[in-house]
């Protein structure tokens, strides 16, 4: 019997509850292990070092409300000689909603696993982004939209990413929503071309577009005027 998230079409997201934090998580980084031991108590400070998350276990623990969204469950058969045989392709998208967002994938011949391996995916794959007020027509200091107009890609999908004056909301499919809402991201306008249908590239190069507000070379006079507090 097929199961309810099975029978999610495309673009149909599902929301999840913030995922637990596991007792009995034994860290096998080196990074893992300044975590647990309190040496590292903030997830800016491993993207301020340039370290590698290779533990999802890290960010449940130093973001113990990070929620978590399915965007896509697609069904994938493949003919044998043995029969057809039928897996699961889950996207998803986690994010804290103040300023970290990972976007993974995961496969597997159960729906519930292959979501749990999205998941996790997308916690190793989290990245920082700036938030700030850059349009022109708003200015008002606060960290509701993005500092400055930004693009990012993946695949055949491009994105641009254009700041919006508050009360605007985030004029984007459905997809791209669920991105910029976990990102912490209230306001903003998407434009998009290529591709666009396939979730996962254009997923994906929503979340390339976030990261790279944080590769922004400007003065700190200009973003102090746009919202950003460095």
């Amino acid at each position: 019997m097929m199961s309810g998230n099975a029978r999610r079409g495309r673009g149909q997201s599902q929301r999840r509850p913030p995922q637990r934090i596991e007792e009995e998580w034994i860290p096998k980084t080196e990074l893992g292990k300044k975590v647990v031991r309190g040496d590292i108590t903030s997830i800016d400070q491993i993207f301020d070092s340039g370290q590698v998350i290779l533990e999802p276990e890290i960010v449940n623990k130093l973001l113990p409300e990070i929620e978590d969204e399915v965007l896509d469950i697609k069904r994938n058969v493949r003919v044998t000689d043995s029969g057809n045989k039928i897996t699961w392709r889950v996207s998803a998208v986690v994010g804290d909603k103040d300023g970290h967002v990972g976007f993974g994938k995961g496969k597997y011949k159960e729906v519930p696993v292959a979501i749990n391996k999205a998941i996790r995916q997308a916690k190793l794959n989290l990245v920082r982004l700036r938030r700030g007020c850059g349009s022109w027509e708003c200015v008002c200091g606060s960290n509701h939209s993005i500092p400055i107009q930004i693009s990012g890609k993946q695949g055949s999908s491009r994105v641009t990413l254009l700041p919006a004056p508050k009360g605007t909301g985030l004029v984007a499919g459905e997809n791209a929503k669920a991105v910029l809402r976990l990102a912490g991201i209230q306001d903003v306008w998407v434009r998009a071309s290529g591709k666009t249908r396939t979730t996962i590239n254009f997923a994906a190069a929503v979340v390339d577009a976030l990261s790279n507000t944080m590769k922004i070379k400007v003065t700190s006079k200009r973003l102090e005027k746009v919202g950003v507090k460095e």
